[in-house]
């Protein structure tokens, strides 16, 4: 099987949608509060005026405002969005993550569409999140019914202001989402406090250091957030959801994996990290990136001495973490590898001419379907 060559890291970007007064601006506000190192591009799809971070972006189309402190203002109109994207992607922006506010009257469908139609190489889909005002979601749905529309397509649910609405509210507003057809995780919030981890990964680089650096799968596991004090409520963000870890020495049955991903249950939000799938591809790391129901798998050359291991972190609301575990470990083969070199197979792998070789390369079908080559989109 032939290798790919390695690709640069991509730039997730997030949409961030919700109707007007959900909360999606004190939302975006607390993610640059609490960036965790990370460059944040932000594209403000609206007209009028936003305030960020104690800063106005004029609502003039096109307009441009750095904002300090690794952030980046646009304020755009869609039919522009390839364009700023592709100014925002230059490497001399340095960004680690791209943040679409969308109008609170906008499609966030159409964003999706766009971004997923994007040949763009540099930018990968980061998920929908739609912000939702929990105590008044009921006069929101009879305004704006297109609401179940907007549930149906989200990612993930931010359920905001539960403070001010009951127990028995959210329940229906839960229910409503099921109801939608919608398979997101659902967080609550007040204040638009969710955990940054939840969208994206904390950068290697200490805020106010602007040198890059390579990632490693130790940035995957993060250390538990320390206590929120603001409004009095001190508790942990990361209580809102799960986070689960599984690593495997033995290679990954391809065919079990993309059963297990192409099930994958209800509020299970994030899949990161490497899959080694033995002798399907016994030259490449997989780099798998699933968000909602986007799933990219990104191969790269094994390098000289490394540990060829299975290492995933998977991010959900509701999830059961003993059964996924479980799942994934019956995706594992009993093929041996060792410590990959250059990537040749360890002991008891098939050499090159093996009869099974055909058969691991139909295995990796499924996957490859899921690796982007020059010229893709993924429309």
């Amino acid at each position: 099987m032939s290798s790919s060559s390695p690709r640069s890291p991509q730039i997730p970007v997030v949409v961030l949608a919700g109707f007007l007064g959900s909360g999606k601006t004190t939302l975006l506000n607390h993610l640059l509060r609490h960036r965790a190192g990370n460059r944040i591009g932000v594209v403000v799809n609206d007209f009028g005026a936003i305030e960020i971070d104690a800063m106005t972006v004029s609502g003039q189309v096109g307009s441009t405002v750095s904002l300090g402190g690794g952030c980046l203002c646009c304020a755009v109109d869609a039919s522009e969005l390839d364009t700023y994207l592709e100014t925002l992607t230059r490497p001399a922006a340095r960004l680690d993550v791209i943040v679409i506010e969308a109008s609170g009257l906008a499609e966030p469908q159409e964003l999706v569409r766009m971004i997923l139609a994007s040949d763009n190489p540099h930018i990968v889909y980061g998920g929908l999140v739609e912000v939702v005002d929990a105590a008044e979601f009921g006069a929101t749905r009879q305004r704006h019914p297109e609401i179940d529309r907007h549930l149906a397509v989200a990612d993930l649910v931010v359920l905001n202001k539960t403070d001010r609405a009951g127990d028995a509210e959210c329940a229906r507003i839960r229910q409503a989402v099921t109801d939608s057809g919608s398979t997101a995780a659902v967080v609550p919030a007040t204040y638009g406090r969710i955990d940054p981890e939840l969208l994206f990964d904390a950068a290697l680089r200490p805020d106010g250091d602007e040198k890059a650096r390579q990632l490693t799968f130790e940035d995957l596991y993060l250390e538990e957030r320390a206590e929120e004090d603001g409004h009095g409520h001190g508790a942990h963000l990361h209580t809102a959801y799960e986070s689960v870890d599984f690593a495997s020495d033995a290679p990954m049955d391809p065919r079990r994996l993309m059963d297990f991903l192409d099930s994958r249950p209800e509020g299970l939000y994030r899949i990161k990290g490497y899959v080694d799938f033995g002798a399907g591809d016994p030259d490449n790391a997989y780099g798998v990136h699933a968000v909602g129901r986007f799933l990219r798998f990104t191969p790269r050359p094994w390098t000289r001495g490394e540990v060829k291991r299975t290492q995933l972190v998977l991010i959900g609301s509701g999830i059961d973490a003993p059964a996924l575990r479980k799942e994934l470990e019956s995706c594992r083969t009993t093929e041996k590898t060792g410590p990959g070199t250059g990537g040749t197979p360890g002991p008891g792998a098939p050499g090159p001419g093996a009869p099974q070789d055909a058969a691991h390369e139909r295995a990796m079908w499924g996957v490859l379907r899921y690796v982007q080559q020059p010229g893709d989109d993924d429309a």
